[in-house]
């Protein structure tokens, strides 16, 4: 028998063929840092070739100014020479000036090898000879020195030593002219290099690029199955997902039904067996203050105060049971509940309110998950928001209902949730189990926050019943409590 754990050949030639394709990219990547590396270095010759030319030319073209300005002084000197007029001076010394910028733009465009030669530091040398030849004329000429200017002027010096230095500067165009035809030759040179390199480049690409589909189309049916295999697993992953996603989410209204069954059976407890008993109390205390003595002042006193302790009781265990289970929900409907919830709110809080409700009709888990949601709103807003005043709004549409709480407080970013945030996460599950959808919008540092709750109406209120509804709507209802209200709190 075969070995099921013994490799076959088809692991072998799976085993070898990513190895070749490693191989075939290795290659790629060689040839391209090989192209890249060329290139890099081809652009910086080529750069440093095109500056050497550059400073060819400029050499070239400083030169000939030098020439052409030194010309211009000497015929300034030998104007001011003959006539002794000072205006000859100005040409004279503005060319002097001009020779000098020349010299230091030379000195930093010349390339090395020529500022180093023999030449320019004949060139130079001349150049210095024939400004101190003029300067020495032209102080001699401003001593009234006329026999020595004669002499100057007759002998052939000056003309000398002129040409001496254009044929020392036409040695240095030739040289100018010879480095620029060697820096362009240098750059057709690279030129050629950086072509005949990016050639070899491309077909070692095409090379690369070759053994890389060569090897991809040998891996295309292996590459398949495996996508078939994978789909299939993701299939059956996605299907355990949604299965247990249900039951997580029917075991959470499961657990949010049985939360609130047990509040209301906690709550009816409360009701009949604590408030009886704190009742029965209530009534005994009462007897026993009747039969007291009337000079038992003390007794009295201590009577009045466990009435008072008896009656916080009592108020404690309303307020309990109403944060159990409302029953204004159900005996006076939900709009009236969310004012006694708001005003109890801003009782305890000091929080200014304003309210906005609108009549709607919707089904008991409905109405019910409505409160749950503002009560847990001003709950957050009462710990956290620091808010000084506080908006609830209840909208009624053709499809859904539409509830809002926003305040004015210090905000929290709503993108970045804390995972202890179970109050937020159980209202936005309340909310979505009963169809609608919760939306939280908030941003830190003090832009408020408001949350709005969307609940669908399970069948759509026709438009002519909703206008009716609006209407009959009074302004003064969400202001002061019904006398409905007031009946039901005394009862509790």
């Amino acid at each position: 028998m075969l070995d099921p754990s013994a490799p076959t050949q088809d692991d072998a030639q799976r085993a070898r063929k990513p190895l070749s394709l490693r191989m075939t990219l290795v290659i790629a990547a060689l040839c391209a840092i090989a192209i890249m590396w060329l290139n890099e270095d081809t652009y910086h010759r080529t750069t440093q070739t095109l500056v050497q030319i550059q400073h060819g030319h400029a050499t070239r073209s400083t030169i000939n100014t030098v020439v052409r300005r030194l010309v211009e002084a000497e015929s300034g000197q030998r104007g001011f020479i003959l006539t002794g007029d000072r205006a000859y001076l100005a040409p004279y010394d503005a060319a002097l000036k001009d020779i000098d910028v020349l010299l230091k733009r030379l000195g930093a465009n010349v390339p090395r090898a020529m500022n180093e030669s023999e030449a320019m530091q004949a060139f130079r040398h001349l150049l210095s000879q024939k400004i101190g030849e003029m300067a020495l004329t032209v102080r001699l000429r401003q001593e009234e020195r006329a026999e020595v200017v004669n002499f100057v002027m007759t002998s052939n010096v000056g003309l000398e030593q002129m040409r001496a230095f254009q044929l020392q500067g036409d040695a240095l165009l030739a040289q100018a002219d010879a480095v620029v035809a060697a820096n362009r030759a240098e750059l057709y040179r690279l030129l050629n290099v950086s072509r005949f390199g990016l050639a070899a480049g491309v077909l070692a690409a095409f090379f690369a690029f070759f053994l890389y589909v060569n090897q991809t189309r040998t891996l295309r049916e292996t590459d398949a199955r495996q996508k078939q295999l994978l789909e299939a697993e993701r299939d059956a992953l996605e299907s355990q997902v949604r299965e247990r996603t249900a039951r997580l989410t029917e075991l959470a209204t499961y657990l949010q039904q049985a939360v609130e069954d047990e509040r209301a059976h906690l709550a009816r407890e409360l009701h009949d067996e604590l408030g009886a008993l704190l009742t029965a109390a209530k009534l005994n205390v009462a007897r026993i203050k009747s039969k007291l003595p009337k000079d038992a002042d003390e007794l009295a006193e201590r009577l009045k105060h466990l009435t008072e302790t008896l009656n916080q009781g009592i108020a404690l265990k309303r307020r309990i049971i109403e944060d159990l289970r409302p029953s204004s929900l159900s005996n006076l409907g939900l709009v009236a509940s969310l004012e006694i919830l708001t005003r109890e709110f801003a009782d305890r809080s000091g929080v200014e309110i304003e309210t906005s409700l609108e009549p709607v009709e919707l089904d008991e888990v409905s109405e019910l998950t409505i409160y749950r949601m503002v009560q847990e709103a001003l709950t957050n807003i009462g710990k956290y928001a620091q808010a000084s005043k506080v908006v609830v709004r209840l909208q009624n549409y053709t499809y859904h209902a539409e509830v809002t709480v926003q305040d004015n407080g210090v905000g929290f970013d709503a993108t970045r949730l804390p995972q202890a945030s179970h109050g937020l996460v159980g209202m936005r599950h309340r909310v979505e189990a009963s169809g609608g959808r919760l939306d939280i919008n908030s941003r830190a540092g003090g832009g408020g926050s408001r949350i709005t709750g969307t609940i669908p109406r399970a069948v759509p209120k026709p438009q002519s019943e909703l206008a009716e509804s609006v209407g009959a709507m009074s302004s003064d209802s969400y202001k002061a409590p019904s006398p409905q209200t007031t009946a039901h709190d005394a009862a509790i």
